[in-house]
């Protein structure tokens, strides 16, 4: 069985009820910014980060529990120009 990691600060990732139950209600997009060392169940972890809004502004700052299996990687043209560092 492959371990799932954690993502990278930096990532942006779509928060859906499959991270979670407690977002069974909502889904919305979350740039990483960093992720809790200290241990919790297989396949979880503690994220803390920033909502974003349509634009990719940071709207709101969180802490959030998640599954790993559950996160989905967002694809923005914003993210990919951040990275190239335009």
């Amino acid at each position: 069985m492959t371990e799932l990691r954690p993502p990278a600060p930096g990532q942006e990732l779509w928060i859906t009820r499959e991270a979670s139950v407690q977002f069974v209600s909502q889904r919305f997009l979350f740039r990483v910014i960093s992720v809790c060392p200290k241990p919790t169940y297989q396949g979880w972890a503690w994220l803390t980060g920033y909502v974003l809004d349509s634009r990719g502004t940071a709207v709101d700052k969180r802490e959030i529990f998640v599954r790993l299996a559950g996160l989905r990687p967002a694809q923005r043209a914003g993210s990919d120009r951040q990275r190239a560092g335009s």
